[in-house]
């Protein structure tokens, strides 16, 4: 389950949550008993990867132990795509012949992985904990002779008590401990290692309602430790040390909420310097961030929310101490040790109407940074020692970077029934629209989406579901002054469902998925790597999941 939220609620999660945050939740420790065995499984085959994917969750439990356990397996091989690799904007650029046509060369991956979790019910809570694993190995489409070989686990404890008394209510513990590393391989030899360990946790704690209000407060920690060991380090060994307070508050008075949010954080950021990246140095930053929000319900349909934000961030540890060829992105990443705390102010408004089957929204927000920080090209071709004007100096130079910043978009979305007779119709729309201008030099910031307008017909009737999805992303020429104009294009995906007859406790449904049906090149202008790494061509999908 994947939640976005929005407004003073996101400084629950981290700060300068700009345009909110991401919540993913994955159940790994179940937080509800269950009584008995469910469970989810899916394989599919194809895609323009010719993917070969596996995966199975299950759940089972007596009414007091309940235990989780999920595990998949996912084999691509090379992406296929409708024409050459490398645009003919960059092919200009640097006089390069363009190659690999049909084929994104050295961009399939081998991956694994699951989870093991267990929790027990308490009269008023749970406590629970589970060890998942992530293992992919990888090709760089930067580098055709360079594998990564990545292997992730991580250990986490959850814990949650309802119902305490007259001033707590509610008690949340969350802790996790995670060893991530991986290697580089050119040629099958191991060239670099990198390796990130690192502790968080948060405790939360929900105060009795104080008359119609309610909130949390908490605090966050967490430490890491990075190594980078090898030729090809571009970031010295380094310590990353954050503690925070937060709290948020609701207050709904009839047809009206308010919310507030309030964050601190005390971060600090040691590199141990060394092996060419200088002497060590140490950074602490004091960020803060605070929100307010407005609710208000018209009437039963119509509603508008609102919020204002001021919010901060610490650099972290690739933007202070940078220094070398970044091989997944073929760039020598430059960072600055003087750089401050990110730091912007906020509006957001968005007007919501639903009735029935019928939804609707349209939002608007604007951000202003005293200090943004981003990843620049620098125009510059440097060597592996980052030395320009020299025979070897082919690599594109980046340097991270603050400048002041403005951000200003447009998000739209609805769902209407226009159908409902023999079976049912949706039409679903999108829409969103970014500007983000440098107020330093008058250019746009670096990898901005492009204005982005779809719809999409969803068909159901009785155990069969068609879906048609069309997305048209405008060109993107609103560029940084050392940034490659990205054409538009029109992406059209189709979707087929049919549930199988089984037995009124399993549910089976085979799918089959078109994408890019107009074969068409699309480089997504967000991303480094958009002039060497288009997305798939036109290809099929057809897969089976079931539910127990």
């Amino acid at each position: 389950q994947i939640d976005v939220v929005r407004g003073p609620a996101a400084l629950l999660y981290g700060g300068s949550p700009v345009g909110g945050v991401v919540n993913a939740i994955d159940h790994r420790i179940p937080k509800e008993a269950i009584d008995g065995v469910t469970g989810r499984s899916e394989v599919r085959f194809g895609g323009a990867e010719n993917q070969k994917n596996g995966a199975i969750v299950m759940d089972a439990g007596n009414g007091v132990l309940t235990v989780h356990a999920d595990a998949y397996k996912r084999k691509t091989d090379d992406l296929d795509i409708p024409g050459y690799a490398m645009s003919s904007r960059k092919a200009a650029q640097t006089g390069e012949v363009r190659e690999n046509k049909g084929r994104l060369v050295n961009s399939g991956s081998d991956a694994d992985g699951g989870a093991l979790g267990a929790s027990i019910a308490l009269e008023n809570g749970y406590v629970g904990a589970s060890y998942s694993t992530f293992n992919n190995k990888y090709g760089t489409v930067a580098e055709p002779d360079v594998l990564i070989d990545m292997e992730s686990k991580r250990w986490d404890f959850a814990s949650e008590l309802r119902d305490l008394g007259s001033v707590i209510s509610k008690v949340k513990v969350r802790m996790a401990h995670t060893d991530y590393q991986h290697q580089e391989l050119e040629d099958g030899e191991v060239g670099t290692t990198f390796k990130n360990r690192g502790l968080e946790g948060t405790i939360e704690a929900s105060h009795c309602n104080i008359g119609p209000l309610s909130g949390v407060i908490g605090l966050q920690f967490h430490n890491s430790r990075f190594e980078a060991l090898g030729e090809e380090a571009f970031v010295p060994t380094n310590r990353t040390k954050t503690r925070a307070l937060y709290m948020y508050e609701e207050l709904p008075l009839d047809a009206f909420k308010l919310t507030f949010g309030g964050r601190v954080e005390h971060a600090k950021i040691e590199s141990s310097g060394g092996d060419g990246f200088g002497p060590a140095q140490s950074r602490s930053f004091t960020p803060y961030s605070l929100a307010t929000g407005a609710l208000f319900k018209l009437d039963e349909q119509w509603s508008v929310t609102t919020n204002l934000s001021h919010n901060e961030r610490a650099p972290s540890y690739f933007e202070l101490f940078a220094d070398g060829h970044h091989v997944a992105t073929d760039q020598y990443e430059v960072g600055s040790s003087e750089l401050k705390k990110e730091r912007s102010n906020g509006i957001d408004a968005r007007l919501q109407w639903k009735q029935q089957h019928n939804s609707f929204s349209v939002g608007a927000y604007y951000t202003r940074f005293s200090s943004f920080i981003g990843l620049f090209n620098s125009g510059n071709l440097v060597n592996e020692e980052g030395e320009t004007g020299q025979a070897d100096s082919e690599i594109a130079e980046a340097e991270f970077k603050s400048a002041r910043a403005d951000f200003k978009g447009l998000e739209a979305e609805g769902k209407f029934r226009v159908y409902d007779t023999v079976g049912t119709l949706d039409l679903n729309l999108r829409g969103d629209y970014v500007r983000a201008t440098n107020r330093d030099t008058g250019d746009s910031l670096p990898r901005i989406s492009p204005l982005k307008l779809g719809f999409g017909l969803d068909y159901r009737f009785k155990s069969a579901g068609a879906r048609l999805d069309v997305l048209r992303a405008f060109k993107q020429n609103r560029t940084d002054e050392n940034e490659l104009v990205t054409d538009g294009y029109t992406l059209v995906n189709a979707t087929l469902t049919y549930k199988l007859p089984t037995p009124e406790r399993f549910q089976l449904e085979a799918f089959a998925k078109a994408y890019n049906l107009l074969d068409q090149t699309i480089r997504d202008h967000t991303s480094i790597l958009k002039d060497i790494a288009p997305m798939g061509g036109r290809s099929l999908m057809v897969g089976l999941r079931g539910d127990f």
